[in-house]
């Protein structure tokens, strides 16, 4: 890969190294298409049971709690997922490595489209989980070994808005799908994308050059400031307060994302009483905004990068500012009833929880060694998925021991915004980078 590297930029007869460069530039940008794809199917592939949820319950005789359960089931093996593929992406090829993942997504998938009691349900959801556990990680290495250190923020934001795009496209496809043919049906056409976004794949991606640069401890720091060496303890690495604060961040961060996908389209029919077209309608905004959202933010923290200010500031304070506000405006729609004030509330908070993703994730990468960067996000996403564990289970306990399901559903959200807060003041006060980049790089 160095001597791929050096191909790239230096000067030959017949060609300028500028030249050279378009070509990369080009294939970059196609390889961050195919990882929106790759996200986007992911997570569409999160969404589908709780679009199908009604219709599941119903089917199966399910209660909200035992469907807090299923809804759980998928991150149970996240984690695990989330640190093998890590470990596996310093090994394997990144084009054969997501090559698998997505196969084995279609997998899961595939079973769902007949018919299925409730053990084989949380099965293929524990499947498709450790699938895709450390698919966001993955695409994040991969997405930042075709960027140099500065010009990070974008494209993982781009990354991320995949993420806001999938539900957008599969909420209202899905819930016409169900409503139509059967719930059974819409794990069938996310089998069938799953298949389609492999072989697309295998025949447009990989990891680029930046892999060899961030090789010799050029990668996070050499635009960015100190030069991290090439290899730091885990131990270490985790001790710092960029790692422990970002990871308390994405961990509260990811309750909030991980209870939008499962139980906000119950929500809004059993909550809040809107019919199936319109939850399905309305279930796309919030990821609609955020998709906007990750991007512009992302282009905020390269812009203010350019202009000097620090890493701290466009890669720390920035996405804990807004994880924070999202909290505030989890508990303001939480105690608001049906309406268009509650639905602003409720797209202005998924749009702040999501938004500071990406440049969150450029911010770890600067200060994790490239040859640790695929290790290092699969735990950081091994930790955060936990709050994908527990988030529906007490949303679904509390949603039972209400009143009514829409005082249930209150109270749960309630619990979530104060979770949110919690964690993002303590990301504020630990997340800094490039301190944190100057003492691993004096080592």
């Amino acid at each position: 890969m160095a001597v791929e590297q050096q191909e790239v930029s230096a000067p030959e007869p017949g060609g300028t190294a500028a030249g050279r460069a378009a070509p990369v530039r080009r294939k970059a940008w196609i390889v961050l298409a195919l990882l929106v794809c790759l996200m986007l199917v992911n997570y569409a592939d999160k969404v589908v049971v709780g679009l199908a949820g009604v219709g599941m319950k119903e089917e199966l005789g399910l209660d909200d709690s035992q469907f807090g359960v299923i809804q759980s089931s998928f991150f149970w093996l996240f984690a695990v997922g989330s640190v093998l593929g890590g470990w596996l992406g310093g090994k394997i090829r990144a084009r054969w490595l997501l090559a698998g993942i997505a196969s084995l997504w279609a997998l899961s998938l595939a079973p769902m489209a007949a018919q299925v009691g409730f053990t084989t349900i949380v099965a293929c959801r524990v499947l498709l989980g450790f699938a895709e556990g450390p698919t966001t990680a993955l695409a994040m290495q991969v997405a930042h070994s075709w960027f140099p250190a500065h010009k990070r923020a974008i494209p993982s934001s781009i990354v991320v808005a995949g993420a806001g795009i999938g539900p957008l496209i599969a909420a209202p496809v899905l819930t016409w799908v169900i409503l139509n043919y059967s719930w059974h049906a819409a794990f069938a056409v996310l089998a069938i994308c799953g298949v389609v976004v492999t072989v697309l794949w295998l025949i447009g991606g990989d990891s680029g050059p930046e892999d060899a640069q961030g090789a010799h401890g050029h990668g996070a720091g050499a635009a960015a400031g100190p030069v991290l060496p090439e290899r730091v303890p885990l131990r270490r690495l985790f001790s710092t307060g960029t790692l422990i604060g970002m990871s308390l961040l994405f961990f509260v961060a990811y309750a909030n994302t991980s209870v939008k996908v499962s139980w906000l389209p119950l929500y809004l029919r059993e909550g809040l009483g809107y019919d199936a077209t319109t939850a399905g309608n309305l279930v796309a905004l919030p990821y609609l905004g955020s998709a906007i959202a990750v991007i512009l933010v992302g282009v905020l923290s390269a812009a203010l990068t350019r202009r000097g200010v620090s890493g701290r500031l466009t890669r720390g304070v920035l996405p804990g500012a807004m994880v924070l506000a999202s909290g505030v405006c989890t508990i303001a729609f939480s105690s608001l009833d049906r309406g268009v004030p509650q639905m602003v509330l409720l797209v202005i908070s998924s749009c702040l929880n999501s938004a500071g993703y990406g440049v969150a994730f450029a911010g770890l990468a600067d200060v994790v060694p490239a040859k640790q960067r695929g290790a290092v996000f699969g735990i950081v996403t091994g930790v955060y998925s936990l709050g994908g564990i527990v988030a529906p289970l007490v949303i679904g306990k509390l949603v039972d021991a209400g009143d009514s399901v829409a005082l249930g559903y209150g109270d749960g959200f309630m619990v979530l915004g104060i979770t949110m807060i919690t964690g993002a003041v303590a990301a504020l006060l630990l997340v800094n980078p490039a301190r944190d980049a100057a003492k691993l790089s004096s080592v």
